[in-house]
Order: C-alpha cells, then sequence, then structure tokens
C-alpha cells in the first residue's frame, strides 16, 4: 500500500528511514547514522541526497523504496510487507518486485508477503500459504499450489486472477 500514510509529512527522509535504529542495542552517532541512511538508500537506489527532502516530494514508487530502506536500516533477518505493490502502476510495480529480490539476493532477507495478488505472488515467492476466513487452508510450493489448488478458497482465488496462458488456451480450444 502507499506508505506515504506511515510517514509523518513533517519529518525529512533521514529521520524517517533512521527511525528503527532507536531498536538496536548500540545507538549510532549522528554521523553513523546518517552514513547508514545513505547506505539503506543506496541499497534501494535512491540518491544520498533524497534524506535532505520531505515525502511528498516523492512518487508513489520512490516512497515504497524510501519505505524499503527503513525495513532494511537495521539488516533484519525478515520483512513482513502487507501489499507492498498494490497502490503502484505495472511498470512500478515490476521494478520493486525486482528491488525485492534483489535485496533478497545481496542481504540474505526473508519476506513475509501479505497479497490478494496472486501475479506477486508467482513472480516473487517460493512457498505460499493461502487463508481463507482467517485460517489457513492451504500452503505449499507457490508453483503447486497455484498450479493445482485443492481448496475451493485457493480455487477461488486462481480463478479470479488474471492469466495469460489460461486465457490464451482457453481462447485456442474453443477455436
Amino acid at each position: 500500500q502507499d506508505p506515504y500514510g506511515s510517514f509523518n509529512p513533517r519529518h525529512k527522509v533521514e529521520r524517517l528511514v533512521a527511525e528503527p535504529l532507536h531498536l538496536l542495542d548500540s545507538q549510532p552517532s549522528r554521523s553513523e547514522r546518517r552514513d547508514r541512511v545513505a547506505e539503506a538508500l543506496a541499497e534501494v537506489h535512491m540518491p544520498p541526497d533524497s534524506m535532505d527532502r520531505y515525502p511528498h516530494e516523492f512518487s508513489g514508487g520512490q516512497r515504497q523504496r524510501i519505505s524499503i530502506a527503513r525495513a532494511v536500516i537495521t539488516r533484519p533477518d525478515l520483512i513482513v510487507a502487507d501489499e507492498p505493490v498494490s497502490a503502484l502502476d505495472v511498470s512500478i510495480r515490476a521494478q520493486i518486485l525486482d528491488l525485492f529480490a534483489e535485496l533478497n539476493g545481496k542481504l540474505r532477507l526473508a519476506y513475509l508477503f501479505i497479497t490478494h495478488d496472486l501475479t506477486v505472488a508467482r513472480a516473487i515467492t517460493d512457498e505460499v500459504m493461502v487463508m481463507h476466513e482467517g485460517r489457513i487452508v492451504e500452503r505449499g510450493s507457490t508453483a503447486d499450489v497455484l498450479s493445482a489448488p485443492r481448496h475451493e478458497a485457493t480455487r477461488a482465488l486462481v480463478d479470479a486472477a488474471p492469466d495469460l496462458e489460461r486465457a490464451i488456451a482457453r481462447r485456442l480450444s474453443r477455436a
């Protein structure tokens, strides 16, 4: 979702990205903090001078990158991302998903993506869990679960999702 709602609009990006650093046992000095923010911004392909600007000065995709920088600054093992690309247009969505994959390889991060978008699930996840009415109803490798869903809730999700290959196969079978 658009991270703008989680940013205090009166704070500059440096303060927003550095916010999680208070969770560390050892607090960085002011210059170390600034260096860590610059490094986190660079990891998400944002220029270091971004830290001296306000969130409203950035596009939705750039704000999502800033949000990701804030998430990685403490070097967590796991990032929970709730609908991380749902508010973005298709081209920016692809860039952000590529960034998640890049950071996974570079920083050895694990992600828990919460999404209703099966295109996102197919693109970025190795394993998937499907929830229905607050309960996990199906889990397994993404390819297995989405290609042969066993639970009716999973089937409904798969059937509702746009699938180019399935649409082409349907059209060819009618011809």
